[in-house]
């Protein structure tokens, strides 16, 4: 496995208070328990609050998403960042494929169109171990990776829209 070579991001725009939805697939929970640690911890360091939609698994967290965002617009209370987390673990069938291709193609979708920072957490491995290997490490947890990116493109945003 290739090193991570990610350099730290420089913009430390400023988006304390702001809210974040996280959508989590609770289909293996200790490894969920792991990513949405790292991704909590992220969060509460950037000084955001946030909300939690627990879904059955990784097809379902584009659909909450996009209900859970027009939901909060309807409300007067919109999200400004969102984090899908979750866990696909390769089986014996394609079925891999499909929910690892389709997930992540519906969240890239609803990232472009709705022009929301987003993060994706969703792991998609071959073994538990890899999963853990992902989850589990402080360095190395990707629900804290799917955070971070949610947070560095909402800085993005507010840097360019106060311009």
């Amino acid at each position: 496995m290739a090193d991570a070579r990610r350099a730290p991001l420089k913009d430390q725009t400023d988006v304390s208070g702001a809210r974040a939805l996280i959508v989590e697939a609770r289909f293996y929970d200790d490894i969920q328990d792991a990513l949405m640690e790292g991704a909590v911890a992220e969060l509460k360091a950037a000084g955001l609050t946030h909300d939690v939609i627990t879904v059955p698994g990784a097809l379902e967290i584009p659909a909450a998403i996009a209900i859970a965002l027009d939901a909060a617009e309807s409300t007067g209370k919109p999200y400004d960042a969102a984090i899908a987390l979750g866990c696909v673990i390769r089986g014996d069938t394609i079925h891999f494929e499909i929910v690892s291709m389709e997930s992540s193609r519906a969240l890239m979708d609803l990232a472009v169109v709705r022009r929301m920072p987003l993060g994706n957490g969703i792991i998609t491995v071959n073994t538990e171990a890899q999963a853990w290997a992902r989850a589990r490490a402080r360095e190395l947890n990707k629900g804290g990776d799917a955070a971070r990116a949610a947070l560095a493109m909402l800085r993005i945003k507010r840097r360019l829209t106060r311009i």
